[in-house]
């Protein structure tokens, strides 16, 4: 049994993913096994306020014994991995060096940092030790995504495509890296990597991407911060297109496995430097909206 300590308390996803981990508390078909959680820190948040935070952090202690340690150092000895659930991305690589420097694997939710220099940091952290990492939004996993990626005798491999999402915005996770990184994290899932070049679009109510792949496919990304809080996405396939909206049911479950995985043999689930381009998307679209749609390259 894989033992992970969680870093910062901020996002429900420190009580999601416990509730489905130590089997307690949501149904049965949520369960993923082969690791707990047992012990966590926190620290006030950027973004979050202080009182949901102390209801996340009650909610581990009273209903599932997790412990909380007095620094995040404290954790190593305790666990066998960590997930670093920090919703202001901009504190990724301070929270990830001292554990990858220990030697541990780690999850680090979304985003995966909120520049391609730190991503490139926690990267060459990583490398050192050889350790397995993983980042990515649970969106990735929806089961409307799986069934595309998975049923190629039934689509084909996909030609076009259309994603939205929801894209509120915060200071501390710049553009789409606060929200709108889980459309961008379904663009990649059916297009993968290899976006050059990209032009966007911003307004106070939406944002859009458009990208050109090497291979000349074109895939736009619209984040949407008025309408109804949605997500789906229209992927035109070599045989029959598709039009789904996204249930989130089952995200948290189906992203959980492959960490967990991950844990267990090493390998991680997704190659790490797709997550990396994805930052330099997000990053180059924030170039092009501040410059009224000027085409950029992905990092340049």
């Amino acid at each position: 049994m894989v033992r992970i300590g969680i870093v910062d308390c901020d996002t429900s996803h420190v009580v999601q993913f416990t509730m489905r981990l130590n089997h307690k508390g949501i149904d049965e078909e949520q369960w993923v096994d082969g690791a707990k959680v047992v012990a966590a820190w926190w620290a006030p948040s950027a973004i979050c306020p202080q009182e949901t935070v102390d209801n996340y952090v009650k909610t581990l202690v009273e209903e599932h014994g997790i412990e909380m340690v007095a620094e995040p150092k404290d954790l190593i000895g305790k666990v066998d991995a960590v997930c670093i659930e920090s919703v202001d991305g901009s504190v990724h690589l301070e929270r990830a060096k001292p554990f990858l420097e220990a030697g541990l694997p780690l999850y680090i939710d979304k985003p995966f940092a909120c520049s391609v220099s730190d991503s490139r940091q926690i990267i060459e952290l990583a490398g050192k030790k050889n350790l397995p990492l993983f980042s990515t939004s649970s969106l990735r996993y929806a089961l409307e995504v799986l069934d595309v990626q998975e049923n190629t005798d039934k689509y084909g491999a996909v030609k076009g495509l259309d994603v939205f999402s929801p894209a509120s915005l915060h200071p501390r996770n710049p553009g789409l890296f606060h929200y709108g990184i889980h459309g961008v994290e379904m663009l990649y899932a059916l297009y993968g990597a290899g976006c050059e070049e990209l032009w966007s679009v911003s307004t106070d109510d939406s944002d859009v991407v458009v990208g050109r792949w090497k291979d000349g496919r074109v895939g736009t990304m619209r984040g949407q911060r008025s309408g109804a809080h949605s997500y789906g996405f229209t992927a035109c396939c070599e045989k029959q297109t598709t039009q789904c909206g996204v249930n989130t049911a089952y995200i948290y479950r189906e992203l959980l496995k492959r960490m967990v995985r991950m844990f267990e043999t090493g390998e991680a689930p997704l190659d790490i430097n797709e997550t990396l381009e994805i930052v330099s998307f997000i990053e180059a679209a924030r170039i092009s909206a501040a410059n009224n749609g000027e085409r950029q390259t992905l990092g340049s």
